[in-house]
């Protein structure tokens, strides 16, 4: 059973829905028991507290016979509604000062305001969504990308914990044939088949297998893929960053080394978020500020998920290329090499450089820009994504999954070692107890605190 915040469910808690700003409307939201009474006090139109769930209502919200504002009233009756609570929505003007008089208003009513995410934690409360896909909602808030939206509706809609119900009603299964048998304990009775256990547990590690080697892509698609862009200073590598963000991000000098640390930005190419990080030139160098900066470029590299490694035809040789390259691939990242300047090259010129398989550019003039960009979906997979593909993106989920196939891992042992029952039992509960923290069967005050306050207040 999940745990419960220590939070009033039976308070009506009300806070602003939408963003405070320019914007034309306002959403004011209210959930609880006396949500709809609350509202209808203040309400001047029809009588709320008689009409049915999912309808809207326009009317006049009075303080005192004082009118704060016309606004459209939306009716959610218990338990059709995001939190299964009595709900409703005012949708206002979106005046700071008729948004706060009016919710000050509500609070002196009966209402309280809500805490960050508390609607969505009633939601999981009240069982119309477990804990990943609680979870998933606020990943689908930040997306910024057709990519991470695609994958956090996916687990919103219950791709991710479909796949991890079906597993744990089947270790259920037999881990209730097991506790049976520890009834029977002096019979020497047996009533879960061993060798069908093994097999499932098998399965099940198989797919837990997959699902934690799906982080390392889900998390690049929530986050972003981290691209550096590394080269010899001054070969135009902050020229191709502004080139790709089509705006001057980045100061652009012939004096070399003028990048002394990484800039970041962000670029959504076709649905795919790349974070591009133009860093410092690497060479050998007496200054000490400039040496940190290859320091840290070399650092970005590491954690990269691709490496664009810029040349200058002007500056190297051909044959003196492929000695800076030896770095690049000694690290194992995928990378691109890009030649810049092509404007300044002949075809003849081209060719010296075939052997490194280059892609040639011209980050000043722009050309070539949009075939990288196609260079960059490719080398990354990612713009072709299927709405069956289940992936993790959660860093706790990752975690609960390996702590999964360690327990699945000593199921096994003891099967193979021919142990009793009730060592079988103990690796099964703690297998079944991972899985459930996943999806909020199992769970703590702490770990729900922790989860929902990162939401937005109305969300």
């Amino acid at each position: 059973m999940s745990a419960q915040l220590h939070i009033d469910q039976q308070d009506t808690i009300v806070a602003l829905a939408t963003a405070t700003g320019s914007a034309a409307i306002g959403v004011i939201r209210l959930s609880g028991k006396d949500a709809i009474d609350i509202v209808n006090e203040v309400f001047h139109g029809k009588d709320l507290t008689k009409q049915k769930s999912h309808t809207l209502h326009f009317g006049t919200i009075r303080d005192e016979g004082k009118i704060l504002d016309e606004v459209l009233a939306s009716v959610f009756v218990s338990p059709r509604s995001y939190t299964k609570e009595n709900t409703v929505e005012l949708s206002t003007h979106n005046s700071p000062y008729i948004i706060e008089k009016i919710i000050q208003l509500l609070i002196r009513k009966g209402a309280r305001a809500a805490k960050p995410g508390e609607f969505t934690l009633r939601a999981f409360l009240n069982g119309t969504m477990d804990l990943s896909q609680a979870e998933a909602v606020a990943d689908l808030i930040a997306s910024n990308s057709a990519s991470s939206h695609q994958v956090a509706m996916q687990q919103m809609r219950g791709g991710f914990s479909n796949r991890l119900i079906g597993l744990r009603e089947e270790l259920i299964h037999f881990a209730s044939m097991i506790e049976l048998e520890l009834d029977f304990g002096e019979e020497d009775v047996e009533f879960a088949n061993r060798e069908e256990l093994a097999n499932l547990v098998h399965q099940i590690n198989q797919i837990v297998h997959t699902l934690i080697h799906s982080f390392d892509q889900g998390n690049v698609i929530k986050n972003g893929v981290p691209v550096v862009i590394a080269g010899k200073p001054n070969v135009g590598k902050s020229t191709l960053l502004n080139a790709l963000l089509e705006e001057e991000r980045a100061i652009v000098s012939d004096i070399a080394g003028t990048t002394r640390d990484t800039i970041e930005d962000e670029v959504n190419i076709r649905g795919v978020t790349f974070r591009f990080m133009d860093t410092a030139g690497i060479r050998e160098t007496a200054d000490v500020i400039e040496s940190k900066g290859v320091e840290r470029t070399r650092e970005k590299m590491k954690q990269a998920r691709l490496i664009i490694y810029l040349l200058d035809p002007m500056q190297d040789k051909p044959e003196e290329m492929s000695a800076q390259l030896e770095e690049v691939k000694a690290l194992d990242i995928p990378y691109l090499i890009l030649v810049n300047k092509e404007d300044l090259l002949s075809e003849e010129q081209k060719d010296k450089y075939a052997y490194l398989n280059p892609l040639f550019l011209s980050a000043k003039e722009g050309q070539g820009v949009e075939k990288l960009k196609d260079e960059l979906l490719q080398k990354v997979n990612l713009a072709n994504i299927s709405n069956d593909d289940v992936m993790v993106t959660n860093i706790r989920h990752v975690e609960a999954l390996a702590k999964t196939r360690e327990s699945l891992e000593k199921v096994l042992v003891s099967l193979d070692s021919e142990m009793t029952s009730d060592f079988v039992a103990i690796d099964i509960r703690q297998a079944l107890y991972h899985l459930g923290e996943i999806t909020g069967e199992v769970s703590t005050d702490d770990l729900l605190e922790n989860i929902f306050s990162k939401f937005c207040i109305g969300k």
